[in-house]
């Protein structure tokens, strides 16, 4: 299997995940299984995620919300795999990734044409993930995440937000963090370049912490890893602007041309084709010529 750093050359644009919820309970509202809409139902969006300039598809079958409710291996499992099989067969030649943190789902996801782990607790929660991303070769996105001590307050309209959440110094808390991470990540035997940080925005981060991690994203490329910034519909945007989450496709686009700006490589939103252009016109700034 190729590495991320082969298949994606970074630093020479910016790429685009697109967002595939396989859940009844998605925080954005854009879940496919709502109403009762079969994991195979991912294919016709996907096609369309591909024509509106996706370069990688992000599927998940467990919410990630405050609250949601937990998810077994099984039920994961019967959600993400036949959506996997069914946009490999539609799109061939689209990297896919699983949003999972059990080692279980990610075997059966790669198994069923996955190439890309998205894993939002960094290796703490399954410590199998890591030796199985070694065995596979696959990708592997490690997310700087504090939810379990934070004290979410959670308003139907606008989301939650981590008031609980404490750090004495945020990036640099962040930056050691990921560091350690991806430090587990390579002692276990996964290639560096394989490897994507993710920092985490929105997850057990209040408004002003997950605005400052946008802004000062620059500072996280001296661990010499690609970034992924994930800051689609979420609610931080949502109590900047008072908007709920189907209303929030500006502040994300606010959210995806600055992270470019701080050297995100990649973005992941739900909004494939508007935040496509985003980020093309936030590269002809950024990475133009001589710049």
């Amino acid at each position: 299997m190729e590495t991320l750093a082969e298949r994606f050359r970074w630093g020479s644009r910016t790429y685009v995940m697109g967002i595939l919820n396989l859940t009844p309970d998605s925080f954005s509202g854009d879940g496919l299984m709502r109403g009762g809409a079969l994991p195979d139902a991912a294919a016709a969006p996907a096609r369309r995620f591909a024509e509106e300039g996706a370069d990688v598809l992000d599927l998940g079958g467990e919410s990630t919300r405050p609250g949601a409710a937990p998810v077994s291996p099984a039920e994961e499992i019967a959600r993400v795999v036949p959506a996997i099989r069914a946009v490999a067969r539609a799109l061939p030649a689209m990297p896919i990734s699983v949003d999972t943190w059990k080692a279980e789902v990610a075997q059966a996801a790669l198994d069923a044409g996955a190439s890309i782990v998205n894993d939002v607790w960094a290796l703490r929660a399954d410590p199998g993930l890591a030796a199985l991303a070694a065995q596979r070769g696959c990708g592997l996105v490690l997310m700087h995440n504090r939810l379990t001590p934070a004290d979410p307050e959670v308003k139907a309209r606008l989301g939650a937000r981590f008031k609980g959440s404490v750090y004495a110094d945020l990036i640099g808390e962040v930056k050691a963090e990921l560091k350690e991470a991806a430090d587990a990540a390579l002692a276990a035997g996964v290639r560096r370049q394989n490897i994507v940080l993710d920092p985490g925005i929105g997850f057990g981060k209040g408004r002003e912490q997950s605005l400052e991690l946008i802004d000062r994203l620059d500072a996280l490329k001296e661990l010499g890893f690609p970034l992924l910034s994930g800051p689609s519909r979420k609610s931080f945007i949502g109590y900047t602007l008072d908007l709920p989450a189907e209303e929030r496709v500006e502040g994300t686009a606010a959210c995806v041309a600055l992270s470019i700006a701080r050297g995100a490589d990649m973005v992941r939103v739900h909004d494939v084709k508007a935040m496509t252009r985003v980020a093309r016109m936030s590269d002809a700034i950024v990475r133009r010529p001589g710049r």
